[in-house]
């Protein structure tokens, strides 16, 4: 069993929790929050039994191996690098950090610690990413990667009335790059690695994040596009285009229909069924690491962080989006 302790107490944690207790070596121990009235509030609910108020009163406490990080993108780092410097295992929400000095401080800690760090990112673990990633080789040369996330956001309506929440706060390392555009992003990286260059436009918002916007990122035979927003919907599917024929993706951030088309127009339907919860890929995938003594993901690796933390950073600059973490 992997005793897990858990910091952030929103609705991705409880999707988290659903999801981990599907996996029978997962134990979920101990819960970190601001407040103890939300902790036990929120132990009761899931039947957690030790609460903290205190994070180093929580990793002292013996009661966790492992801890899922769930706070603002911009206390990542912080408490990652707190749990991993405890000799705790360290499942960290996309974005990883705020920026790539931030990711690197990470990749730092887990290395000195010998402890494991991922990224939760659950999109590239699915098995019907799996399945476009194995298929890449009937594309042929790829020419074009094309994708695409429009969410309008629950919140943007408050926004509109002077209620600026935090997804739209800049001092917790928010906005539509970080929040969706991540999921476009990072599956570029697992199958394509780091592009020579990267162009990048967008809507600013006054609260000082952005809206929405677009990259274009060169590698030496193909290029990307990538569209996302958090101020307009889109239903646009994303795709990989080759000189053989094309992969569609029904949607990035949970990828289910893939059809592989090729040129001629003959279809074949790469499906796999998902018997589990988004969420659980992820999460079994991070236990897989624990028990075998690994540190890194092959799929989301470091170096898969590295380089979408990299892209976001240069993204970002272009649109003179700046968080307090960029100038500590």
């Amino acid at each position: 069993m992997v005793r897990f302790g858990i910091i952030g107490t929103n609705f991705i944690t409880e999707r988290f929790i659903e999801a981990a207790k599907r996996n029978e070596d997962f134990e979920l121990t101990a819960l970190y929050s601001r407040t103890g009235e939300r902790a036990a509030q929120f132990g009761q609910k899931y039947d957690i039994p030790h609460h903290y108020t205190d994070l180093q009163e929580m990793l002292d406490s013996g009661n966790i191996d492992a801890v899922y990080i769930a706070s603002p993108n911009s206390l990542h780092a912080e408490q990652a690098i707190q749990c991993m410097d405890n000799g705790k295992h360290v499942l960290c929400e996309k974005p990883l950090a705020s920026n790539v000095a931030e990711v690197q401080d990470m990749i730092n800690a887990a290395r000195r610690n010998g402890v494991a760090l991922m990224e939760a990112i659950k999109s590239a673990l699915m098995p019907n990413f799996v399945a476009l990633h194995n298929s890449l080789p009937k594309l042929g040369q790829v020419r074009r990667y094309f994708a695409n996330y429009g969410q309008y956001s629950s919140r943007y309506d408050a926004y509109k009335e002077g209620n600026i929440q935090n997804a739209f706060r800049p001092e917790f390392s928010n906005g539509s790059l970080m929040d969706l555009g991540v999921y476009c992003i990072y599956p570029l990286a697992v199958l394509f690695g780091r592009p020579n260059t990267v162009r990048a436009t967008g809507v600013m918002l006054e609260s000082g994040v952005d809206g929405e916007g677009s990259i274009i990122a060169s590698y030496d035979d193909m290029d990307a596009v990538i569209m996302y927003s958090k101020i307009t919907d889109s239903s646009l599917p994303s795709e990989i285009q080759g000189e053989l024929g094309s992969i569609r993706i029904d949607k990035i951030s949970e990828p289910n229909q893939i059809v592989m088309t090729y040129r001629g127009g003959f279809a074949e339907n790469l499906h796999v069924t998902q018997y589990e919860p988004p969420m659980y890929y992820e999460i079994r995938e991070f236990l897989d690491l624990i028990a075998d003594g690994r540190q890194e993901s092959e799929i989301a690796s470091w170096e898969s962080s590295l380089i979408t933390a990299e892209i976001m950073e240069d993204a970002r600059k272009q649109l003179g989006l700046v968080y307090p973490a960029d100038v500590k």
